[in-house]
């Protein structure tokens, strides 16, 4: 009897015991997402999963990280089931790929798919290159979809005609496989579905299994927020202003190491965003005309340069090649950088600068030009030796005539200073 009652336990213990792994990208796709994706499917892999789901409400991201993850899921060892949530969640443009690339997709009420037409976002692109986009995108959504059995016909139009469909409309389309309204209900059921792996076809056991969340380590969290565009042009517009602060004040070293420190965290931002090196270059041209305008008397017009260049650059900055590509550095963020911009230069550079051309009015330097009264003779410029006396503000300094001697009572002014003796002539105003 109690052999028995074993055995029937150890055949009810497999459905209850299954876990299911959890990963959740909620924002624009970059490498630090596709590095997310790939180290939850390998752990997934190596604990034994019985399967990964993915919840996904992105408006889109990089070509290149997006091909990585779809590359990751048609080839992956353990089903994958992509879960557009929390309700207002989309999956636009990168994300029609994502979700299309799934085992198993699935939406919550709510929700919303599509609108994956290629755009050019800073600037139109041409006609040829346009339609290249669209034929590249096309063939990959075409490549997936026959892939995973999905709608070809509505996954391309997806892609030419930009089309956006609700949760409700997707799954009549077979562009998904079910509406879920939790976790739960999804896992309870994809339960007893069959997908096919690479090697094998497997059948999911997930009714009532145990959910373990993965989520982003510090390293791919710190990675993600510099992936984005606004951030890595407030990096290096950062890093630029602390590198102009501190040449232009020596010494004061925070600049410096801020400067520098936002200048290579921008440099990293920078290569894992497409950059319009057109467009860091009109951004350094304008940060030349500003400085140009506190040197040179132009009436505002190298100023006005400088706003222009430096709109124009923002603008162009990131450049949008492909249909997988949502990214673009926000209006309110440029207008905020431009302003601040031309605030830092006018008053802060400029102050500086002037500051620095100002003729010193202390010290022995100040004393050069300065006019005062001799108040005893003072010697010839062939007598090495002698000196005279003269005061000036107040003060009485040892004095030397630059030429003839000059008597008592005359008015001076100071030519230069030499071994703390003034160098003076007679002054004829």
């Amino acid at each position: 009897m109690l052999r028995r009652l074993l055995f029937l336990l150890v055949l009810s213990a497999p459905a209850s015991a299954q876990v299911v792994y959890e990963a959740a990208i909620d924002g624009a796709i970059n490498p630090a997402t596709a590095d997310y994706v790939h180290r939850s499917l390998l752990r997934a892999v190596e604990d034994g999963a019985e399967c990964l789901v993915l919840r996904l409400n992105t408006p889109g991201g990089l070509l290149k990280s997006t091909r990585v993850i779809v590359s990751e899921f048609l080839s992956a060892d353990i089903p994958v089931i992509v879960y557009v949530s929390p309700s207002g969640a989309q999956a636009a443009s990168a994300g029609v790929f994502i979700t299309m690339a799934g085992h198993v997709a699935a939406m919550a009420p709510g929700t919303n798919i599509g609108a994956a037409h290629p755009v050019a976002l800073q600037g139109e692109q041409d006609s040829v290159m346009m339609e290249k986009a669209t034929n590249d995108a096309a063939a990959f959504i075409r490549t997936i979809a026959e892939n995973r059995h999905r709608n070809l016909e509505w996954a391309e139009e997806a892609v030419r005609k930009s089309l956006s469909i609700t949760e409700k409309e997707a799954l009549s389309k077979n562009v998904v496989d079910l509406i879920a309204k939790d976790l739960p209900e999804l896992l309870e059921k994809i339960d007893g579905r069959t997908v096919s792996l690479p090697s094998s076809e497997k059948v999911l056991q997930t009714k009532g299994a145990r959910v373990e969340s993965l989520t982003m380590e510090w390293s791919e969290r710190i990675l993600d927020i510099l992936s984005d565009p606004n951030i890595a042009y407030i990096l290096f517009m950062l890093g630029v202003y602390g590198l102009l602060f501190e040449l232009y004040n020596p010494g004061s070293i925070l600049p410096g190491v801020v400067g520098v420190i936002s200048l290579i965290l921008a440099f990293y931002s920078l290569h894992t965003l497409p950059v319009n090196y057109a467009g860091l270059a009109l951004i350094l041209f304008a940060i030349i005309l500003f400085l140009a305008e506190i040197k040179v008397t132009s009436y505002g017009m190298l100023s006005v340069g400088g706003v222009i260049s430096l709109l124009l650059g923002s603008m162009m900055l990131i450049r949008s090649e492909s249909a997988l590509e949502f990214l673009q550095i926000s209006w309110s963020v440029i207008i905020s950088v431009v302003a601040l911009t031309v605030v830092f230069f006018t008053f802060v550079i400029g102050y500086g600068i002037r500051s620095l051309r100002t003729r010193p009015v202390s010290g022995a330097e100040g004393m050069v030009g300065e006019s005062g009264e001799a108040v005893t003779d003072i010697p010839s410029a062939g007598s090495k030796t002698a000196t005279g006396t003269v005061r000036i503000h107040g003060e009485l300094w040892n004095a030397r005539a630059s030429g003839e001697a000059i008597p008592l009572g005359s008015r001076v002014k100071v030519l230069r200073l030499e071994n703390l003796t003034l160098i003076v002539e007679r002054d004829p105003h």
